[in-house]
C-alpha cells in the first residue's frame, strides 16, 4: 500500500512559506486571467486575423498584386534574375526595391516556400461584405473549408469561371496570408473575397437580394444538371467529410448533387467547385 503524500509547503527566500496549491486549475487559467474574458487561447483553427503587412511570394502572385489597384504595397525584395522576369511581364514596380540573394530571401518566408526569388511586403486586402455582391450573378460560398491549398485552388477556379466572389467563414477557414496567396497563385488579387461570421445569416441576406441558394449535397433530390437555375445564384459547398452543415442547408433554396459516371463517386472539394461552377454557368446561360 502506498502512502498518500500531502503537498509540501512552498519556501521562499525571505524565510516565509505558503501552503502548496491543491486545486487543479485549467491549463487555460493563466490565459483567462490575462484576457479577463474567460476565453481560452487561440487553438489551431481559431487563429487571429492577419494583422499588419506580410510578405507574399512567387512571380504569379506578385504580378497579380502589382496589377491590383486595391492592394497596398510597401517593398519588393528580389534577386536580379527575378527582377528581370517581373519586368519582362510589363509590371510597373512602384515600391522600393531591395536586392537580395535566394538564401537571404529563404530566411524571410516560411520554410520550403517556393518564392522564385521575389517577395513583396503588402497590407491585407480590403474586406468586402454581402453589400458588394448585390449586382453579381454567380457567387461561390465555402462552408468551413479549412485547407488553404483547397481554398486557393478554388479561388483560381472561381476566377477562371468568372464568378463574382468567393465567400468563406471567419472561423474554420484560412485567413489571408502568404500560404493562401501562394496557393491561389494570383487569384486572391483577382476576385472579391468575402468573409462572414455566420454563413446561415449570410445566405438569408443573399436570398433577400434575389439570389437562389443552391447547396451541394450527396442527398440532393436532383443532380445539379437537372436543377432549375435563376439568373442570380449562390452556390454553397461544404468541407470534405462533413459537407454543408445542417443549419446552413436548411437556409438554402435548393439542394443538388453531383453524380459521377465513373467508379469514383466523390470529388475533392476543389474539383467539385470547378465542375459545379462550370455546370452553373451553362445552366444560367452565362458566356
Amino acid at each position: 500500500m502506498t502512502e498518500n503524500k500531502r503537498p509540501q509547503n512552498r519556501s521562499f527566500k525571505d524565510g516565509t512559506s505558503r501552503p502548496a496549491r491543491t486545486d487543479k486549475r485549467s491549463p487555460y487559467a493563466k490565459d483567462k486571467r490575462a484576457a479577463g474574458k474567460g476565453k481560452p487561447p487561440f487553438r489551431s483553427h481559431e487563429k487571429p486575423e492577419q494583422e499588419g503587412p506580410y510578405y507574399i511570394y512567387g512571380l504569379h502572385t506578385l504580378e497579380a498584386a502589382f496589377r491590383n489597384t486595391a492592394r497596398k504595397r510597401h517593398k519588393l525584395v528580389v534577386t536580379q534574375n527575378a527582377l528581370a522576369r517581373l519586368e519582362e511581364r510589363g509590371i510597373t514596380i512602384d515600391v522600393p526595391v531591395e536586392m537580395a540573394t535566394p538564401r537571404q530571401i529563404d530566411k524571410m518566408v516560411p520554410r520550403d516556400a517556393v518564392h522564385q526569388g521575389a517577395i513583396l511586403l503588402v497590407d491585407p486586402l480590403p474586406e468586402y461584405g454581402a453589400y458588394a455582391l448585390r449586382d453579381g450573378n454567380l457567387v461561390l460560398a465555402l462552408d468551413q473549408v479549412t485547407d488553404p491549398h483547397n481554398v486557393g485552388a478554388i479561388m483560381r477556379s472561381a476566377v477562371a469561371m468568372c464568378a463574382d466572389a468567393v465567400v468563406t467563414t471567419r472561423r474554420h477557414a484560412p485567413e489571408e496570408g502568404p500560404v493562401l496567396a501562394k496557393t491561389a497563385s494570383g487569384a486572391l488579387d483577382m476576385i472579391k473575397h468575402v468573409r462572414v461570421t455566420n454563413m446561415a445569416r449570410f445566405i438569408e441576406e443573399m436570398i433577400e437580394e434575389g439570389f437562389q441558394a443552391i447547396a451541394l449535397d450527396s442527398e440532393g433530390p436532383a443532380t445539379l444538371e437537372d436543377t432549375v437555375f435563376t439568373d442570380k445564384t449562390l452556390l454553397i459547398l461544404g468541407s470534405e467529410g462533413k459537407g454543408v452543415r445542417q443549419g446552413v442547408r436548411e437556409k438554402c433554396s435548393t439542394l443538388a448533387r453531383l453524380d459521377m459516371p465513373g467508379k469514383i463517386k466523390s470529388l475533392n472539394v476543389s474539383n467539385a467547385a470547378m465542375l459545379s461552377l462550370y455546370v452553373s454557368r451553362q445552366k444560367m446561360g452565362l458566356n
